[in-house]
Parts: structure tokens; C-alpha cells; sequence
């Protein structure tokens, strides 16, 4: 199992991470570009679900999570020290952390 501190880092590194997805114009031209594509065919399910994501912090930043943390696990070799459901707990966690950072910039203007 991952410790708190790792957790936590790995937490702010899901923020950082959604917060180049969704907000930062580095990745304007990528969103304006989705924005395009979707604007041709509105009535599309996958392509209005596909806008969602990106533009929901909080959707988005789930697969983040989700994405960092199987990073970490991979990298340190530990993707096998624990059990799925464990792996899918610690999920939850980097999630957590990463949703209340940005829940605080929703409150106070961040």
C-alpha cells in the first residue's frame, strides 16, 4: 500500500495535471480543435460525451487519477505488491485529494 505522503503528492500531481487538461492554453488548439469537430455533427452521443470530459474538471481529473497513479504503480515496480481493490481504494484517494485542490480554486477564485 502507498503512504499518505505519496498519496498526497501523487494527489497534486492529478491537479496539476487537470489543470493542463481543462484550463491552461497549452492545450487550447487541441480543445478548439475537439470544439470543431464536435460543432459538425451536434447531435453525436460520443462526441458531446467527449466535450463533457474534457471540459469537467472533476470528470476529467478521475481519469487523471487514475492515469498518474497506474504511472507510479508501473514505474516503482509496485503494481503487484497489492491487491486490484486496494490499487482502486488508493484511485480514490489520489481522486480525492486532486478534487478537493480543485474544489478550493472553485471557492476562492483559484
Amino acid at each position: 500500500m502507498i503512504s499518505l505522503p505519496v498519496l498526497a503528492l501523487l494527489g497534486f500531481a492529478a491537479y496539476r495535471a487537470t489543470q493542463l487538461g481543462v484550463h491552461d492554453s497549452i492545450l487550447d488548439p487541441a480543445r478548439e480543435r475537439l470544439a470543431a469537430w464536435h460543432s459538425r455533427n451536434l447531435d453525436s452521443k460520443p462526441r458531446a460525451f467527449l466535450i463533457q470530459l474534457i471540459s469537467c474538471i472533476y470528470c476529467l481529473g478521475w481519469w487523471i487519477s487514475g492515469a498518474v497513479l497506474a504511472t507510479y504503480l508501473l514505474a516503482t515496480g509496485t503494481w503487484h505488491d497489492a491487491p486490484l481493490l486496494i490499487h482502486g481504494i488508493e484511485w480514490f484517494a489520489v481522486a480525492g485529494v486532486q478534487a478537493l485542490l480543485n474544489r478550493r480554486d472553485d471557492t476562492f477564485g483559484g
